[in-house]
């Protein structure tokens, strides 16, 4: 082979490798990333929805997020006049674009807080569609509707009791979960439900839950019953009946969790209260001869022996702690 062959192959040789370079080395494919089941994953006050607008050419592109908007920064609906309410239920609610649900909860939110007559008529059907959002794997979507029942709570108050028992059981489910920003929601929720709903009303309701099989739901309940019978105040407790709130804090002592048995203690102590001041207005209408009844002797005659020295244990413990400080 003469030189100038050999020179040509290897110049040949050099060219091919520049070439290969130029077009698999020298230029680095992009790579897409798939980030959209990790929004409702990020823990944040504020976490980021999409929000989808035309691009121009006929399809969407992610161009916008949308926050958690907490109740006082919630600004009233712009435009009544798109009868808002009634697309909310024709199909909002129930997209299947998860984007388009969010923004539908936020607006119940904003008709509850702004325009609550609005819904009224359809606040049945507005639960329930709340409910499936609760239900929805999106944590995303979870939360925007657990921010809604707060909302809704805080408007409708005593209206919404007939629509209660499928909410209150999602947001004791949410509230007993391990996703934190999602517990933290329901909780809030709860709160609100407990601030906004009358006793007399919300009571009966928390009691089934008291027994639940999953010790979580229990102690939430539990803690849900207990600042609900404190809304009652003295005469409301007398009124609704000391000897039925005795019991159901009484069987709360011996709970698995310790936030169930603090709950009881923490009602205990107000039934006993409340109990010594009926006696001492018992005292003013009654003849001296007429024997008034210590807390020992109401709770030895209204429970089981053993309830009854739990309950006098937990509330005499509690009472030297106060005294001392402790």
């Amino acid at each position: 082979m003469s030189v100038n062959t050999l020179t040509d192959l290897i110049m040949l040789s050099e060219s091919e490798k520049n070439i290969e370079k130029s077009t698999n080395g020298g230029f680095h494919k992009p790579q897409i990333e798939h980030n959209e089941g990790n929004y409702e994953e990020k823990k944040k006050s504020a976490c980021p929805l999409v929000e989808t607008s035309p691009n121009g050419n006929g399809t969407e592109a992610a161009i916008a997020e949308v926050e958690y908007i907490e109740s006082e920064n919630l600004e009233d609906v712009e435009d009544l006049n798109t009868n808002i309410e009634a697309r909310i239920l024709k199909g909002e609610l129930e997209s299947k674009d998860w984007v388009v649900v969010c923004g539908a909860l936020n607006n119940v939110r904003r008709l509850s807080l702004f325009h609550k007559e609005l819904l009224c008529d359809m606040l049945e059907n507005v639960v329930s569609l709340v409910v499936k959002s609760l239900k929805n794997p999106r944590s995303a979507v979870c939360k925007t509707a657990v921010m809604t029942s707060a909302d809704i709570f805080k408007a409708y108050n005593d209206r919404i009791i007939d629509s209660l028992d499928p909410l209150l059981v999602q947001l004791l489910l949410k509230s007993s979960q391990d996703k934190r920003f999602v517990c933290e929601a329901a909780e809030k929720s709860l709160i609100a439900m407990t601030t906004w709903v009358s006793p007399v009303l919300l009571l009966p309701k928390l009691q089934i839950y008291l027994k639940h099989k999953n010790p979580r739901i229990r102690a939430k309940a539990s803690m849900c019953f207990c600042r609900s019978s404190l809304r009652l105040g003295f005469d409301g407790m007398e009124k609704y009946g000391i000897d039925k709130l005795i019991h159901t804090a009484a069987s709360q002592l011996s709970d698995q969790l310790p936030e169930s048995r603090e709950a009881a203690r923490t009602l205990l102590l107000e039934l006993q209260s409340a109990y010594e001041k009926s006696q001492i207005s018992l005292a003013a209408t009654v003849s001296e001869n007429q024997e008034k009844n210590s807390w020992e002797q109401f709770c030895q005659s209204n429970l089981s022996i053993l309830s009854a020295q739990s309950v006098l244990r937990a509330t005499n413990v509690a009472r030297e702690g106060l005294a001392t400080g402790t």
